[in-house]
């Protein structure tokens, strides 16, 4: 079996981090405007940088590219707090530890990460509060604090992954072009940046869209959750299983 980069999105993916995504928004833009904020721009499928933007755009905020960075520091900030709120009211989604630890067995020929819009401190207490943290390797995952456009996320964890021994022996340079790189997300975008970059996508509708929404975005394959273990597997390894 060709050896796989398996990407996983997270929330409603993996995770259901219990609807603390639009507080986070509104404790960072009082703490850096001192004002309420009244409306977060939708959030499904895209990087937290893009939802920054049109956030701060949509509430008047001069500039908003401008204060990027400050909000991505400030929800840095608020991670811990953050977790510890997942920890309390998040889920694991069904059938995600066994997938993981499926994956996870087959000889070091899949290593497992993240492509998230998540940045990256946020995906790391959400995935440690819930108990998701392996067989993930988050050292090679791509976070949505590198690009507003999810696609470009694909060649910085191709890169890590290439670059990054690990469990392969301490081989470096290895190439997951192609179909070698899988994306497994809930949304048409997860489904976007896996086509867009010739890498496999697919698709979970454990998210707001449904098998049908997801099987016409162009998914290799579709899913309605993770508690089929075999049948995950499967899609997410293709011809090569």
């Amino acid at each position: 079996m060709r050896e796989r980069l398996v990407l996983w999105d997270v929330d409603h993916t993996l995770l259901n981090a219990g609807g603390w995504s639009s507080h986070l928004y509104g404790l960072v833009f009082a703490e850096l405007f001192g004002r309420d904020l009244h409306q977060v721009a939708p959030m499904a499928g895209r990087t937290d940088r893009a939802i920054i933007v049109e956030t701060l755009t949509m509430a008047g905020v001069p500039d908003p590219r401008g204060h990027v960075p400050a909000f991505i520091e400030a929800m840095t900030r608020q991670a811990p707090a953050y977790g510890e709120r997942v920890r309390a009211r998040g889920r694991v989604l069904p059938g995600v530890p066994e997938a993981l630890a499926a994956l996870g067995a087959l000889d070091g020929r899949v290593r497992q990460s993240v492509l998230t819009g998540n940045i990256r401190p946020l995906a790391e207490v959400k995935l440690a509060a819930l108990g998701l943290g392996d067989p993930l390797d988050l050292a090679i995952g791509a976070y949505g604090d590198m690009d507003e456009v999810r696609a470009e996320l694909v060649a910085v964890a191709r890169e890590r992954a290439g670059n990054h021994g690990g469990d392969f022996d301490g081989d470096f340079g290895r190439d997951f072009g192609g179909e070698a790189t899988v994306l497994v997300g809930d949304t048409p975008l997860d489904v976007a940046a896996a086509l867009a970059t010739g890498a496999r996508a697919v698709a979970v509708a454990t998210g707001s869209y449904t098998e049908a929404e997801l099987a016409a975005s162009g998914a290799h394959a579709v899913l309605p959750d993770l508690s089929d273990t075999e049948r995950v597997r499967a899609a997410i390894l293709g011809s090569g299983v």
